[in-house]
C-alpha cells in the first residue's frame, strides 16, 4: 500500500482531495504513509483517528490527513476548518473513511476504495466518476 501511495503522490496537485474507504485494517493509513513519503515528507505518519486531523509539511505542499472514523456529526469536521482547508492552494487533503460524509468531498475529488483479498493482498479501486 505504501508503494501505491508513493506512486500516486507524483500525480497529486495542490488543491486535490482524496477520499479513502475500506474495511478496518485494509491499509488506508499505510497508503497515506506512502503518499506523504512520495510528496517529500520524511517524518512519521500516524492515523488521526482520535485527533481527526494531522498536517504534514511535504516540500512546497501540506498534506492534511483526516480520519472520519470516530466522527459522529459533520459539524465536528467543519469546526476543524474544513472549508478553509479546501480553499488552501498549497494543500492536498486525504480523508480516511470518507464515505461517512461523502457530501463534504468536493466535486472532482478522487475516491479510492481499498479491498482486502482472500490471499491477504490489497486491491485499490477508483470510485471517482
Amino acid at each position: 500500500m505504501q508503494a501505491l501511495g508513493r506512486d500516486l503522490a507524483g500525480e497529486l496537485r495542490a488543491g486535490m482531495v482524496v477520499g479513502l474507504d475500506g474495511d478496518l485494517g485494509a491499509g488506508k493509513t499505510e497508503f497515506v504513509k506512502g503518499l506523504a513519503a512520495g510528496m517529500g515528507f520524511e517524518g512519521v505518519v500516524t492515523s488521526p483517528t482520535f485527533t481527526l486531523l494531522h498536517e504534514y509539511e511535504a516540500g512546497a505542499r501540506t498534506l492534511c490527513h483526516f480520519d472520519f472514523y470516530r466522527v459522529e456529526r459533520r459539524e465536528e469536521i467543519l469546526a476543524l476548518g474544513w472549508d478553509e482547508l479546501l480553499e488552501e492552494p498549497d494543500s492536498v487533503l486525504v480523508v480516511e473513511w470518507a464515505g461517512k460524509f461523502p457530501e463534504l468531498l468536493p466535486p472532482g475529488a478522487l475516491r479510492l476504495r481499498v479491498e482486502m483479498q482472500p490471499s491477504g493482498e490489497r486491491r485499490l479501486l477508483c470510485d471517482s466518476p
